[in-house]
């Protein structure tokens, strides 16, 4: 029994904690969220002069009508935020990233919509997408980069995750919070795909 659990858990940590080495790229994709590490990471992306471009993505939430409030380093990022965007531009913006480098989205509510509404920006303004880098949380890291797959399906995506919330690949199974984010993210990849992948498998 002890094997088939050890086991599990490391079939579902590298399905879920997936991350590549970063690269030079056309575009930095920063899907919505509340915790300023991913944006920090992509703006030291940035810096190292891996993309020209940084695309936050995100509105308020579906759940709350609201963004949902900066969940650490408070000190810092202290303004009154009105999306996902806002937020994440402000750390940007903190951390070196040129304001023209930055591509704002801020309607969609949820990370398929992040995805969707990132690429009808990127149309908008004409970028032709061949590679895109991918900074996210490392447990939500699966899903965006199949979610941006979808929207990008002509791109290489390459995901650059970075550890919140203390979840890391090496001890997410140990404590409650790290097992109900885990599942929560595997049980996603399962149900918000079947429509897609069944267009591509059948």
């Amino acid at each position: 029994m002890i094997a088939t659990t050890h086991r599990m858990v490391d079939d579902i940590t590298e399905f879920i904690f997936v991350a590549d080495a970063p690269q030079a790229a056309d575009i930095i994709f920063l899907p919505g969220g509340s915790f300023p590490e991913p944006a920090e990471h992509a703006a030291r992306l940035y810096r190292r002069g891996l993309a020209p471009y940084v695309l936050p993505s995100g509105g308020v939430s579906v759940k709350t009508g609201a963004f949902d409030g900066v969940k650490s380093k408070q000190d810092r990022y202290n303004q009154l935020y009105g999306t996902d965007c806002a937020f994440y531009t402000d750390v940007l913006l903190q951390n070196g990233v040129a304001e023209n480098a930055i591509l704002r989205e801020d309607k969609s509510g949820f990370t398929k919509e992040n995805a969707l509404f990132s690429r009808k920006l990127c149309d908008k303004k004409k970028l032709r997408i061949r590679k895109g880098l991918i900074v996210c949380k490392s447990f939500h890291a699966r899903r965006c980069l199949m979610l941006y797959q979808l929207a990008f399906p002509e791109a290489e995506l390459i995901c650059c995750p970075v550890d919140v919330a203390n979840i890391r690949r090496d001890n997410w199974h140990t404590f409650e919070y790290g097992i109900d984010r885990v599942f929560g993210e595997l049980a996603r990849c399962g149900n918000q795909f079947v429509p897609e992948m069944k267009k591509y498998l059948i």
